[in-house]
């Protein structure tokens, strides 16, 4: 295990649309970090500007975007320059001041013993850190939170969109960042790249604190968006890991139990709709024939799932 002593950790901080209220920010993380970069997206508000300003010195660094990226951009600008200054972990933390600075140690705790590559932060550990989270983002989070565990095969983590992140310098340098998405599908993009590499991510519990900042993230301008991306992902997974890379049971398990389930959930539709119509009761045998497809489908899916979370990527 190695001390944090001997390692170079350096910060990275995407802005847009941030003022004054990241110093604050950025003096809490130079007690834990060697450097922070903060990442000007093309700031309507000069934010990069400010912030060379007020911390002059290697220390703190600013890359500025000659066009607005996306958080996701954003990021990737910043662990460009993270690993160009010989960072051995990357921290990612927003600047709007929702999390602590203090849990660094804990977050790089993992990477450092070698029990993880990948460790984010997770705010639904205990019914206490929920208290603070709006209703809104507290179902959103959780929806989001489930459609991630399939499209990434990260089935032991949460908080899919928490952006408080830790990433060791070999995972970092084994991504492609140029097909990782920039907008705010960013975090969970990342997991699909990091599992694709079979790297080992670990939730660090954590609390986080709501202010009066607005957030840039639209919930409706986004759920299309993620849904679609998460299918994608999905099945771009499924192909990687149980028909390119290896083949297994689990490669015939969620083709076959998805197209009994969908034989046999047509079947029952085209039973109920021709007995609806007809006012004549169907054959007990039709009907049964309908539901043994959609309850054998059921059994091929669930299995499949079983199989695919024994396969979460371990240590050794």
């Amino acid at each position: 295990m190695r001390s944090q002593e001997s390692i170079h950790l350096v910060a990275v901080v995407p802005a847009y649309k941030l003022n004054e209220s990241i110093f604050e920010l950025i003096s809490n993380l130079k007690q834990y970090v060697e450097q922070v970069i903060v990442v000007d997206d093309k700031c309507p508000n000069g934010v990069g500007r400010m912030v060379s300003e007020k911390f002059p010195g290697p220390e703190v660094i600013v890359v500025f975007n000659k066009e607005n990226l996306g958080v996701g951009g954003a990021v990737k600008n910043g662990y460009i320059q993270a690993l160009q200054n010989g960072a051995d972990i990357v921290i990612k933390i927003d600047g709007d001041g929702q999390m602590d600075p203090a849990l660094i140690p804990n977050l790089i705790s993992p990477i450092l013993s070698n029990r993880a590559d990948y460790t984010k932060g997770n705010r639904f550990y205990t019914l206490d850190s929920l208290k603070s989270m709006p209703r809104k983002r507290l179902f959103g989070n959780s929806i989001l939170s489930m459609f991630n565990k399939f499209s990434t095969g990260y089935w032991n983590i949460f908080d899919s969109n928490n952006g408080f992140t830790a990433i060791s310098r070999n995972a970092l340098q084994a991504l492609d960042l140029d097909r990782i998405s920039n907008s705010y599908f960013f975090e969970s993009d990342m997991l699909f790249r990091l599992y694709c590499n079979r790297m080992v991510v670990q939730d660090v519990p954590m609390n986080s604190f709501y202010g009066n900042e607005k957030s840039n993230l639209s919930i409706r301008r986004v759920t299309l968006e993620f849904l679609f991306k998460h299918l994608r992902n999905t099945f771009k997974r499924f192909f990687y890991s149980y028909i390119l890379r290896d083949a297994s049971v689990a490669t015939i398990q969620l083709p076959l139990g998805l197209v009994l389930f969908l034989f046999g959930l047509f079947n029952s539709l085209t039973i109920w709709l021709d007995s609806s119509s007809t006012g004549i009761p169907n054959n007990p045998g039709t009907v049964m024939l309908a539901g043994l497809g959609i309850l054998t489908g059921l059994q091929f899916i669930l299995a499949f799932i079983s199989y695919d979370v024994s396969n979460v990527p371990r240590k050794n």
